[in-house]
């Protein structure tokens, strides 16, 4: 059993794998690197045991545990490992599912790639920078773009407007 996942079931940590639809979306290669890069060590200095798993893990939260969902004022989503900017809160919207979700995504922050753990093809999303596990994107989300970003609520922070965005982390 792979280290998150048994060190998840001893710790009794509220995360899961959920399947879903399948998507399309363009796919970024693997092999590219990431501008930020740290040990296990570093990161949980920064970051909760739950959100580490969740980041760098690819484990997902349990649905309708984030307080995010309630989320309703104007600001931005950020990576909540590196800080990158990710989604404006102007295209979050209800689906029902039990995490938050977006119809698009701020050009540049994601990259994609194919993830068929659940036996079936899904597209996992990841921040650019950091490479921490966001979520998957599907197909049957609302116009212009049709897209659902269904997103862990531990993996971003919220920033309102009337507050600045934090500097990135390197």
């Amino acid at each position: 059993m792979e280290r998150h996942r048994f060190l998840r079931v001893c710790l009794g940590l509220g995360t899961v794998r959920l399947a879903g639809c399948s998507a399309t979306a363009p796919v970024v290669g693997d092999d590219e690197a990431f501008e930020v890069v740290k040990s296990e060590a570093e990161w949980l200095e920064l970051l909760t045991y739950a959100e580490y798993l969740v980041l760098f893990g690819g484990t997902t939260e349990f649905p309708f545990s984030s307080p995010l969902l309630s989320e309703h004022r104007v600001g931005t989503y950020i990576c909540k490992a590196c800080l990158l900017p990710l989604f404006p809160a102007s295209t979050k919207y209800e689906t029902g599912t039990g995490w938050p979700s977006f119809w698009d995504a701020i050009d540049g922050g994601l990259r994609f790639r194919p993830d068929f753990e659940l036996g079936e093809r899904r597209t996992e999303y990841h921040c650019r920078r950091c490479g921490g596990h966001q979520g998957h994107v599907f197909d049957d989300g609302p116009r212009p773009t049709s897209k659902r970003y269904c997103n862990n609520g531990l993996a971003l922070l919220f920033v309102p407007s009337d507050e600045p965005l934090p500097p990135l982390r390197t």
